[in-house]
């Protein structure tokens, strides 16, 4: 059997279970909550994803763009945006006077934060709720499908 007709097989025969498509719609509605969220908060879907990616620590303009797949022209234009809405702000890099690195301000944080405290919330209430063998199972199942779709890019 080729390689090909191998996987024709298992296509055809495959059986999606209730956790495969409860991940699949997990997967989907986050992939729809970005633009949602960067309406109501006024703001790009880059925007919104650049901010995000500015609350896990500063970064340079060219690390913005590759965080985000854009130009530094691209990346820059984002930053002024977000900075004119003083959600962000360009400061001297502390070991390389040369560069600057962007951070977060206090109002973008509150404006991601607020945006998605509800979510948060419920999360949070969820993930108290779970013993620690529901955890360990769940964390192994997130994890294996966290490298499944690495597998992708």
């Amino acid at each position: 059997m080729t390689e090909h007709t191998a996987r024709e097989a298992w296509v055809d025969n495959w059986q999606q279970t209730q956790t495969l498509m409860l991940l699949r719609e997990l997967t989907d509605l986050s992939r729809r909550v970005t633009p949602v969220v960067a309406r109501r908060a006024g703001l790009s879907h880059t925007e919104l994803t650049a901010l995000e990616h500015l609350m896990g620590e500063p970064l340079g303009p060219g690390e913005v763009a590759q965080r985000l797949g854009v130009t530094s022209a691209a990346a820059s234009g984002i930053v002024d945006r977000l900075t004119a809405h003083g959600h962000a702000e360009r400061r001297p890099h502390p070991h390389d006077g040369r560069r600057t690195q962007v951070c977060v301000t206090a109002s973008g944080r509150q404006e991601v934060v607020g945006q998605l405290m509800p979510m948060f919330t419920e999360l949070a209430e969820l993930d108290d709720s779970l013993t620690a063998p529901e955890r360990e199972a769940v964390d192994r199942y997130l994890q294996g499908a966290i490298r499944a779709l690495r597998r992708l890019l």
